[in-house]
């Protein structure tokens, strides 16, 4: 009898836990971008990546964690509009920290980062709480976020917990110092949130080039930090992608046919493809968990 109870009680707790999870909808789409290539280069890669996204029908959101005036709302001429710790301290409404540009997708930007982790006490803790409250109501809202994300040099590496548990993806070229920071990255990632999969974005790279970082990276990790590594593949070295920025358009509007554009929309593709929900940080595809090849 004991053990019927005990049954019944986690059937019932299983079908409540059910209903709260189908009540509160879909989880958001978040994937958080950290780079060990210089900083203007993965805000042309999030701008071309958000570009391709909407060229494909998706609905997307850049949210710009950097919090510094090199992130990609800057890149855009957004640096200094209302922010989503002014939604939080009630100080303006949601809708006004979003904005539309050219390229097609909607931009946000978390606030700075020096305001956000300055203050610990319980009236600083909550405002965090807050923050986060209101990240995860946009990200709801939205179809597909992309944050440009930073390692902070202090603390915790993201200020709200939705970044922490969103799939992360680390950029990282060919030269060996991008290398090792990237390990490195992936290392403090590690420590900071556990074993977890990362996924790895190789650029301005070929594909046999981008295959030969992926694979030494992968072997790394795996054999020093246990870490699971997932290839998102790669997007060439290619003029046309400074001449697209030059011209203050995406690479695949301006030139669709150049080796860059073609890239980027593989890449929009998949990641549209893939079995939206992120649970705990892992890339999952339909048919294979722990996995998002290219």
């Amino acid at each position: 009898m004991k053990r019927a109870g005990c049954a019944l009680a986690n059937f019932d707790f299983d079908q409540a836990e059910g209903l709260r999870r189908m009540l509160a909808g879909p989880q958001p789409r978040v994937m958080t971008f950290l780079s060990a290539t210089p900083q203007d280069d993965k805000g042309a890669m999030l701008v071309n990546l958000g570009a391709s996204l909407v060229y494909g029908g998706n609905d997307v959101l850049l949210l710009d964690a950097s919090g510094g005036s090199d992130g990609v709302a800057a890149r855009l001429g957004l640096a200094h509009g209302a922010s989503l710790r002014d939604v939080a301290r009630q100080q303006c409404a949601l809708n006004q920290v979003i904005h539309q540009v050219p390229q097609g997708f909607g931009v946000a930007s978390l606030g700075a980062r020096n305001h956000l982790m300055d203050s610990m006490d319980y009236a600083g803790a909550e405002e965090l709480r807050r923050l986060g409250k209101t990240f995860e109501v946009l990200a709801r809202q939205s179809g597909i976020v992309l944050v440009d994300g930073v390692m902070a040099d202090e603390g915790d590496c993201f200020p709200v917990p939705l970044m922490a548990s969103s799939d992360i993806v680390v950029q990282v070229s060919t030269s060996a110092t991008s290398i090792k920071a990237a390990y490195c990255l992936i290392k403090r990632l590690s420590q900071e949130l556990g074993r977890r999969p990362f996924g790895i974005l190789v650029t301005g790279a070929s594909e046999s080039e981008a295959k030969v970082v992926y694979d030494n990276m992968a072997q790394a990790a795996s054999r020093y930090l246990a870490v699971k590594l997932t290839s998102m593949g790669s997007v060439p070295a290619d003029e046309y992608l400074h001449r697209a920025a030059r011209l203050g358009r995406s690479v695949v509007d301006a030139f669709p046919l150049a080796g860059a554009s073609v890239a980027f929309r593989g890449l929009a593709e998949r990641l549209a493809r893939s079995a939206a929900p992120v649970l705990g940080g892992t890339l999952y595809q339909t048919g294979s968990p722990h996995q998002f090849s290219v």
